[in-house]
Protein backbone atom coordinates (compact mmCIF):
# COMPACT_ATOMS: atom_id res chain seq x y z
CA UNK A 1 0.00 0.00 0.00
CA UNK A 2 1.35 3.83 -0.79
CA UNK A 3 0.89 5.80 2.35
CA UNK A 4 0.51 9.18 1.80
CA UNK A 5 0.49 11.11 5.54
CA UNK A 6 2.84 8.33 6.91
CA UNK A 7 6.39 6.41 6.38
CA UNK A 8 6.68 3.26 6.75
CA UNK A 9 10.71 1.82 7.58
CA UNK A 10 12.11 -2.03 8.98
CA UNK A 11 14.11 -1.93 11.70
CA UNK A 12 16.70 -5.28 12.64
CA UNK A 13 13.13 -6.61 13.86
CA UNK A 14 11.20 -3.93 14.53
CA UNK A 15 8.70 -1.42 11.89
CA UNK A 16 9.13 2.42 12.52
CA UNK A 17 5.92 4.64 11.40
CA UNK A 18 6.39 8.18 11.20
CA UNK A 19 3.80 10.44 10.52
CA UNK A 20 4.48 12.98 7.98
CA UNK A 21 2.61 15.93 7.89
CA UNK A 22 4.83 18.27 8.56
CA UNK A 23 2.69 21.00 7.31
CA UNK A 24 -0.10 20.35 9.42
CA UNK A 25 2.26 19.68 13.01
CA UNK A 26 1.69 16.61 12.47
CA UNK A 27 -1.68 16.46 13.30
CA UNK A 28 -3.86 12.93 12.67
CA UNK A 29 -6.95 13.12 9.81
CA UNK A 30 -9.06 9.88 9.12
CA UNK A 31 -6.37 8.83 6.02
CA UNK A 32 -3.36 9.50 8.98
CA UNK A 33 -5.33 7.25 11.68
CA UNK A 34 -6.39 4.37 9.05
CA UNK A 35 -2.69 4.31 7.47
CA UNK A 36 -1.21 3.60 10.59
CA UNK A 37 -3.70 1.19 11.18
CA UNK A 38 -3.01 -0.64 8.11
CA UNK A 39 0.63 -0.59 8.37
CA UNK A 40 0.21 -2.00 12.23
CA UNK A 41 -2.17 -4.98 10.79
CA UNK A 42 0.01 -5.66 8.32
CA UNK A 43 2.58 -7.17 10.26
CA UNK A 44 0.84 -8.47 13.49
CA UNK A 45 1.47 -11.59 12.13
CA UNK A 46 4.86 -10.82 10.99
CA UNK A 47 7.16 -13.29 12.99
CA UNK A 48 10.06 -11.46 11.97
CA UNK A 49 8.22 -7.89 13.40
CA UNK A 50 8.32 -7.68 17.62
CA UNK A 51 8.19 -3.77 18.05
CA UNK A 52 6.40 -0.93 16.59
CA UNK A 53 8.12 2.25 16.76
CA UNK A 54 5.85 5.69 16.05
CA UNK A 55 7.45 8.79 15.61
CA UNK A 56 7.17 11.98 14.33
CA UNK A 57 9.05 15.06 13.03
CA UNK A 58 11.54 17.02 15.13
CA UNK A 59 9.05 19.97 15.99
CA UNK A 60 6.16 17.27 16.19
CA UNK A 61 5.58 14.30 17.15
CA UNK A 62 1.67 15.09 16.97
CA UNK A 63 -0.52 18.01 17.82
CA UNK A 64 -3.52 16.01 17.71
CA UNK A 65 -6.77 15.73 15.68
CA UNK A 66 -6.92 17.39 12.80
CA UNK A 67 -9.39 20.30 13.17
CA UNK A 68 -10.45 20.73 9.50
CA UNK A 69 -12.33 17.19 9.89
CA UNK A 70 -14.12 18.89 13.59
CA UNK A 71 -16.96 20.42 11.13
CA UNK A 72 -20.11 18.91 11.26
CA UNK A 73 -23.41 19.90 9.87
CA UNK A 74 -26.53 21.46 12.24
CA UNK A 75 -28.14 18.70 11.34
CA UNK A 76 -25.47 15.44 11.61
CA UNK A 77 -24.73 15.28 14.77
CA UNK A 78 -26.34 12.27 15.52
CA UNK A 79 -25.27 10.31 13.05
CA UNK A 80 -21.75 11.39 13.70
CA UNK A 81 -22.16 10.09 16.82
CA UNK A 82 -22.83 7.05 15.08
CA UNK A 83 -19.53 7.44 12.73
CA UNK A 84 -17.39 7.84 15.57
CA UNK A 85 -18.36 5.18 17.50
CA UNK A 86 -18.26 2.32 14.24
CA UNK A 87 -16.85 4.00 11.45
CA UNK A 88 -14.15 6.67 12.14
CA UNK A 89 -10.45 5.53 11.74
CA UNK A 90 -9.03 8.30 14.05
CA UNK A 91 -11.45 6.75 17.06
CA UNK A 92 -10.70 2.97 15.86
CA UNK A 93 -6.78 3.73 16.14
CA UNK A 94 -6.72 4.96 20.12
CA UNK A 95 -9.14 1.34 20.33
CA UNK A 96 -6.92 -1.00 18.84
CA UNK A 97 -3.74 -0.04 19.59
CA UNK A 98 -3.82 -0.82 24.14
CA UNK A 99 -4.67 -4.51 22.17
CA UNK A 100 -2.50 -4.60 19.84
CA UNK A 101 -0.01 -7.90 20.58
CA UNK A 102 3.08 -6.33 20.07
CA UNK A 103 4.94 -3.50 21.95
CA UNK A 104 4.54 0.21 20.53
CA UNK A 105 7.08 2.65 21.56
CA UNK A 106 6.27 6.32 20.84
CA UNK A 107 9.63 7.82 19.59
CA UNK A 108 8.32 11.86 20.75
CA UNK A 109 10.36 15.01 19.61
CA UNK A 110 9.02 18.77 19.81
CA UNK A 111 5.14 18.68 20.81
CA UNK A 112 2.80 15.96 21.51
CA UNK A 113 -0.21 17.65 22.42
CA UNK A 114 -3.87 16.71 23.16
CA UNK A 115 -4.76 13.87 20.73
CA UNK A 116 -0.79 13.18 20.20
CA UNK A 117 -0.15 12.66 23.62
CA UNK A 118 -3.15 10.69 23.95
CA UNK A 119 -2.13 8.97 20.83
CA UNK A 120 1.28 8.13 22.67
CA UNK A 121 -0.36 7.11 25.84
CA UNK A 122 -1.74 4.19 24.27
CA UNK A 123 0.89 2.52 23.48
CA UNK A 124 3.22 1.25 25.90
CA UNK A 125 6.37 3.09 26.57
CA UNK A 126 7.61 6.72 25.41
CA UNK A 127 11.00 8.16 25.05
CA UNK A 128 11.05 11.56 24.91
CA UNK A 129 13.63 14.36 23.07
CA UNK A 130 14.86 16.61 25.98
CA UNK A 131 13.39 19.79 24.43
CA UNK A 132 9.60 17.53 23.76
CA UNK A 133 6.71 19.24 24.99
CA UNK A 134 3.72 17.44 26.34
CA UNK A 135 0.21 18.66 27.11
CA UNK A 136 -3.61 18.12 26.79
CA UNK A 137 -4.81 21.74 26.17
CA UNK A 138 -8.70 20.58 25.00
CA UNK A 139 -10.07 22.81 28.22
CA UNK A 140 -8.98 26.15 26.43
CA UNK A 141 -10.91 25.29 23.69
CA UNK A 142 -13.94 24.41 25.13
CA UNK A 143 -13.41 20.64 24.99
CA UNK A 144 -11.99 17.68 26.63
CA UNK A 145 -9.76 15.18 25.84
CA UNK A 146 -11.31 12.16 23.87
CA UNK A 147 -8.95 10.33 22.73
CA UNK A 148 -8.70 8.34 26.64
CA UNK A 149 -6.63 10.83 27.91
CA UNK A 150 -8.69 10.72 31.42
CA UNK A 151 -8.58 7.46 31.63
CA UNK A 152 -4.73 6.18 30.64
CA UNK A 153 -3.29 9.63 32.34
CA UNK A 154 -5.27 9.18 35.44
CA UNK A 155 -4.07 5.41 35.36
CA UNK A 156 -0.42 6.36 34.85
CA UNK A 157 0.49 9.52 37.16
CA UNK A 158 -2.69 9.64 39.50
CA UNK A 159 -6.07 11.42 39.38
CA UNK A 160 -4.39 14.75 41.32
CA UNK A 161 -1.63 15.56 38.83
CA UNK A 162 -4.25 14.03 35.91
CA UNK A 163 -6.94 16.73 36.78
CA UNK A 164 -4.29 19.35 36.89
CA UNK A 165 -2.80 18.78 33.69
CA UNK A 166 -6.21 18.73 32.30
CA UNK A 167 -7.97 21.67 34.09
CA UNK A 168 -4.79 23.75 33.58
CA UNK A 169 -4.29 22.85 29.82
CA UNK A 170 -0.43 23.69 30.49
CA UNK A 171 2.42 22.14 28.72
CA UNK A 172 5.63 20.09 30.29
CA UNK A 173 8.52 19.44 29.53
CA UNK A 174 10.10 15.98 29.20
CA UNK A 175 12.18 16.29 32.50
CA UNK A 176 8.72 17.30 34.21
CA UNK A 177 7.34 14.32 32.31
CA UNK A 178 9.99 11.90 33.54
CA UNK A 179 9.36 13.00 37.02
CA UNK A 180 5.56 11.95 36.42
CA UNK A 181 6.39 8.79 35.31
CA UNK A 182 4.99 9.59 32.40
CA UNK A 183 8.02 8.97 30.32
CA UNK A 184 10.57 6.03 30.63
CA UNK A 185 13.80 7.74 28.83
CA UNK A 186 14.73 11.38 28.15
CA UNK A 187 17.47 12.03 25.43
CA UNK A 188 19.50 14.66 24.16
CA UNK A 189 17.14 16.95 21.41
CA UNK A 190 16.81 14.33 17.99
CA UNK A 191 17.99 11.21 19.91
CA UNK A 192 14.75 9.90 21.11
CA UNK A 193 14.27 7.58 18.05
CA UNK A 194 17.93 6.33 18.27
CA UNK A 195 16.97 5.34 22.30
CA UNK A 196 13.48 3.47 20.78
CA UNK A 197 15.34 1.55 18.55
CA UNK A 198 18.04 0.70 20.93
CA UNK A 199 14.66 -0.85 23.08
CA UNK A 200 13.21 -2.44 20.43
CA UNK A 201 16.21 -4.30 19.83
CA UNK A 202 16.67 -5.54 22.78
CA UNK A 203 13.00 -6.32 23.02
CA UNK A 204 13.16 -7.71 19.76
CA UNK A 205 15.83 -10.19 21.21
CA UNK A 206 13.88 -11.67 23.61
CA UNK A 207 10.72 -14.14 23.40
CA UNK A 208 7.94 -13.21 21.54
CA UNK A 209 5.63 -15.31 23.07
CA UNK A 210 6.83 -14.54 26.64
CA UNK A 211 6.70 -10.78 25.77
CA UNK A 212 2.95 -10.94 24.34
CA UNK A 213 1.77 -12.63 27.38
CA UNK A 214 3.42 -10.55 29.39
CA UNK A 215 2.01 -7.52 27.70
CA UNK A 216 -1.14 -8.36 28.00
CA UNK A 217 -1.64 -9.71 31.56
CA UNK A 218 -0.13 -6.40 32.32
CA UNK A 219 -3.08 -4.35 30.58
CA UNK A 220 -5.39 -6.53 31.56
CA UNK A 221 -4.85 -6.84 35.43
CA UNK A 222 -4.48 -3.17 35.67
CA UNK A 223 -8.69 -3.68 35.93
CA UNK A 224 -8.45 -6.55 38.11
CA UNK A 225 -8.23 -7.10 41.78
CA UNK A 226 -4.86 -8.19 42.98
CA UNK A 227 -5.95 -11.85 43.42
CA UNK A 228 -7.46 -12.45 39.97
CA UNK A 229 -4.39 -10.58 37.97
CA UNK A 230 -2.47 -12.79 39.70
CA UNK A 231 -4.07 -15.99 39.14
CA UNK A 232 -4.53 -14.70 35.61
CA UNK A 233 -0.42 -14.42 35.36
CA UNK A 234 0.02 -17.81 37.02
CA UNK A 235 -2.18 -19.78 34.19
CA UNK A 236 -0.45 -17.37 31.43
CA UNK A 237 2.43 -18.22 32.36
CA UNK A 238 2.03 -21.62 32.70
CA UNK A 239 1.10 -21.66 29.29
CA UNK A 240 4.35 -21.03 27.98
CA UNK A 241 6.12 -24.06 29.95
CA UNK A 242 4.63 -25.92 26.42
CA UNK A 243 6.79 -23.82 24.57
CA UNK A 244 9.80 -24.41 21.84
CA UNK A 245 11.16 -21.00 22.86
CA UNK A 246 11.37 -21.89 26.69
CA UNK A 247 13.45 -25.10 25.80
CA UNK A 248 15.46 -22.95 23.51
CA UNK A 249 15.84 -20.34 26.62
CA UNK A 250 16.87 -22.88 28.97
CA UNK A 251 18.85 -24.55 26.93
CA UNK A 252 21.28 -21.69 25.81
CA UNK A 253 21.46 -20.41 29.34
CA UNK A 254 22.80 -23.72 30.46
CA UNK A 255 25.59 -23.69 27.00
CA UNK A 256 26.29 -20.19 27.87
CA UNK A 257 25.26 -19.19 24.56
CA UNK A 258 22.43 -16.47 23.25
CA UNK A 259 19.29 -17.53 22.41
CA UNK A 260 17.69 -18.32 19.30
CA UNK A 261 13.52 -17.87 19.54
CA UNK A 262 11.26 -18.22 16.84
CA UNK A 263 7.83 -17.44 18.66
CA UNK A 264 7.18 -21.31 19.18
Amino acid sequence: MAYEDIVVTRGGGWLEIRINRPEKMNSIREKTAGEILHAMGDVEFDRDCHVIVLSGGDKAFCTGIDTSEFQIKDNEYFDFYRYRRRARKVNQLFRELPNYTKPVISAVEGFALGGGLELALVGDMIVAGETAKFGLPEIKLGLMPGGGGTQTLTRLIGKPLAKELMWTGRRISATEAREMRLVNHVTPAGRALEKARELAATIAGNAPLSVMFTKGVIDRGEDMALQDGMTAEADVSFMLYFTADRKEGLQAFREKRSPQFRGE
